[in-house]
């Protein structure tokens, strides 16, 4: 139940809360905040708002133009659970003080235009998102890059190169590369982690349905939530991210979300389960359709199979990504979509006959994106191809890792590196700018910002080009 802003105020005094920390996300998609006395927080902070320093924030003002505005949103109060003086934590949007509205970088409002614009639409009134996060719990990470070395070291108790080694005793029990999908303890090494992960979501009131050991060794992880409207699941996954990292912190381990940190071994995708509702009722579901959709639901995959190359610039934003999604490995390049088929790029899960389940998943995503900039993409995605009637085709009920190259070629497929997916945005992103949901300040703020890492990694020589080129 939402929270109204006399609410919250009453929450602080019944909790005897100290502090209120302010939490907003930057464009790339961390977590920032700031922290002020409880008493400094009033009725009047939730439409007056409190400033900061919007030029030290990646993507947002320059120097000259630096003052901004957080504005609370009640309704995502909660005690911060790792807090050791009682604080309350409150996702914020972003606001212009000169211009008088909310600020046109800010994810959260791109995400709540993108709810409002399915609305005007007429199509639907609300859209729901299930992610499927997936991240590795390590217990060392070292990294580092300069003019004479670069290299990154990762260790797990976990880790199957750890079979061999010296631990006074050694316990063995390390999954198998590409073996960690659903073994017991003492396999599954990180159990109660994860339950003490899960537990201390349910106390934020996050809804999770359940979590598991994934298919990587080395700790490999994944805890789903129970679906929810598109900004709701951004807050969602923020707040995810945030437990999770500071439980696995809190036992002297460390987690990452990155789509590919170990070779040769599966990634960390985020699989994002989508549905649209009108009054009450499911919109994707038909008892005679292909896999039980409507048409409306095969028009939404088409919209998404045609975009699906712009979409990889928000949901395969890193060029660790395209680590994770290459032809003939684990991950969907292939934009195709298949009932219970993992390896096209959307898949109709077919778990149950309920109408209220009826959903898609687009499975290219992967959990370094910013969950608002890529929920609202793939609704804008959908809803241009239900205003448009873009069919998708016939769906490919074949594995696809076991096509012909023949048969390969006459797949239309993902971006193959983040300046391809770049490319793919910049020549096709009118879909996004309905609504005005994104704006062309906004897409163009991106591709800069995400053009500086794709040289930052192109300028730097690769460890393993030693392997390779050295002895030429």
């Amino acid at each position: 139940m939402s929270l109204t802003a006399k609410e919250v105020l009453r929450m602080v005094k019944e909790q005897q809360v100290e502090f209120v920390d302010l939490k907003f996300i930057d464009l790339p998609g961390l977590w920032q905040h700031m922290t002020i006395p409880a008493e400094a927080l009033t009725e009047e902070s939730f439409t007056e708002g409190i400033g900061f320093d919007g030029s030290s924030i990646r993507g947002f003002k320059s120097i000259h133009e630096s003052d901004m505005i957080l504005i609370p949103d009640p309704s995502t109060a909660v005690i911060d659970p790792f807090c050791e003086i009682p604080t309350l934590s409150l996702i914020c949007n972003v606001f212009d003080p000169v211009k008088k509205g909310p600020y046109e970088r800010d994810p959260r409002y791109i995400a709540q235009k993108a709810e409002a614009y399915l609305k005007s639409t007429g199509i639907a009134d609300v859209s729901y998102w299930g992610p499927e996060a997936e991240f590795f719990i390590l217990d060392d990470i070292r990294f580092d890059q300069n003019q004479h070395c670069g290299y990154y070291f990762i260790d797990s108790i976990e880790g199957f190169w750890n079979s061999g080694r010296e631990e006074n005793p050694n316990l063995g029990y390390k999954p198998r590369y590409k073996e960690g999908y659903f073994p017991v303890p003492p396999t599954d090494n990180y159990q109660n982690l994860r339950s003490e992960m899960v537990m201390t979501m349910q106390r934020c009131g996050i809804v999770v349905e359940c979590h598991h050991h994934e298919v990587a060794t080395a700790g490999q992880a994944e805890i789903d939530m129970r679906f929810a409207p598109l900004t709701q699941m951004a807050d969602q996954l923020m707040l995810f991210k945030y437990i999770v990292k500071n439980v696995a912190r809190r036992h002297g381990k460390t987690v990452t979300f990155m789509p590919k940190p170990i070779f040769q071994d599966n990634g960390s995708g985020m699989h994002v389960h989508q549905s649209l509702w009108k009054e009450g009722k499911p919109l994707f579901f038909d008892p005679n359709g292909y896999a039980q959709l409507s048409e409306l639901a095969l028009y939404y995959i088409g919209g998404l199979l045609k975009h699906g190359p712009a979409l990889a610039a928000f949901c395969s934003p890193t060029t660790n990504s395209y680590k994770r999604l290459v032809p003939g490995f684990e991950a969907p390049v292939y934009l195709a979509y298949s009932q219970r088929n993992r390896s096209a790029a959307v898949r109709i899960p077919m778990y149950s006959n309920s109408p209220n389940a009826k959903r898609i998943e687009y499975r290219p995503p992967d959990p370094s994106c910013n969950p608002y900039l890529a929920f609202a993409a793939l609704l804008l995605a959908g809803i241009d191809g239900i205003k448009n009637k873009i069919h998708p085709g016939e769906p490919l009920e074949k594995d696809i890792y076991e096509l012909s190259p023949e048969e390969l070629a006459a797949l239309p497929a993902l971006p193959g590196s983040l300046e391809e997916a770049l490319k793919a945005l910049e020549a096709d992103h009118d879909f996004l700018l309905a609504g005005g949901v994104f704006t062309e300040d906004l897409l163009q703020a991106w591709v800069d910002y995400k053009r500086g890492e794709v040289d930052a990694i192109r300028l730097r020589p690769h460890p393993y080009e030693f392997a390779l080129y050295f002895d030429i």
